[in-house]
């Protein structure tokens, strides 16, 4: 089933929504509303490309539903707009990873505004498939989500919190251009994870770049011994970033 409907999650769905639900039909958006139910949320995953959770005041995700919703964005690369009063939408958003999080709008809701976000959302979805795409694997999502600002705009990115999650991914029939691997993780760390990357014949051939802290000789020889396609150390800024990424795909 092909991700392309926008699904609006709600506790019930109150005249807005279905107001909402109307005027995306209208632009030729294609959107679908479910409740605050763990089951139909999971019913129609797959045939969803970009979630939102429209809040009335105090309404919450169960922990189950949270759960749920990180775990199947980290891993299948999808993000969610929070729209509710700014306490709500905050408290909400504080719970989140911030780089699931698409876009905050507060409520009342400009209906214009929302339609305008996701038609960005849909054209940046398509400029995407004409781009490179890399997928980082880091266990520090703050780091990631910076990098990730960083590329976004010239590269098609991905991201994973562990390298078991990021083996996960490419398993579910995902492939990337390039991994940007941290070499030091908790449980699965970087040199692990190449291994099993250069074990599995789906993934023996995708290019991987170490990412390190450690820039004294023992550690880079130790990267280097391992015959990535090259590594990075994390203080790198982002126009070197950009420019060595440039150079190993001209390469």
């Amino acid at each position: 089933m092909k991700e392309n409907k926008i699904m609006i999650i709600g506790a019930k769905e109150s005249f807005i929504i279905r107001v909402l639900l109307k005027k995306l039909k209208d632009v030729d958006i294609d959107a679908f509303f479910v409740t605050l139910n763990l089951d139909d949320i999971h019913d129609h995953w797959d045939e969803t490309a970009l979630v939102t959770f429209y809040m009335e005041k105090e309404d919450r995700f169960t922990d189950d539903i949270r759960t749920f919703l990180v775990d199947k964005m980290e891993d299948d690369d999808k993000q969610i707009i929070l729209i509710g009063d700014p306490v709500d939408a905050n408290e909400v958003a504080a719970s989140i990873p911030s780089q699931l999080i698409y876009k905050i709008l507060s409520r009342p809701l400009v209906y214009d505004d929302y339609i305008d976000c996701i038609n960005i959302f849909n054209k940046q979805a398509a400029s995407d498939e004409l781009k490179r795409s890399i997928l980082i694997v880091d266990d520090d999502p703050n780091y990631m989500s910076l990098v990730r600002e960083w590329l976004k705009d010239s590269y098609k990115v991905s991201m994973a919190t562990s390298g078991l999650r990021a083996i996960k991914w490419l398993g579910s029939n995902n492939t990337v251009d390039l991994i940007l691997l941290d070499y030091e993780m908790p449980v699965t760390d970087g040199p692990q994870v190449l291994e099993m990357l250069r074990a599995d014949d789906d993934t023996k051939n995708i290019p991987v770049m170490f990412l390190t802290g450690r820039d004294d000789k023992e550690s880079v020889m130790a990267v280097l011994a391992l015959n990535p396609q090259g590594y990075f150390l994390k203080t790198i800024g982002k126009d070197e970033l950009l420019n060595k990424l440039k150079v190993f795909f001209m390469g």
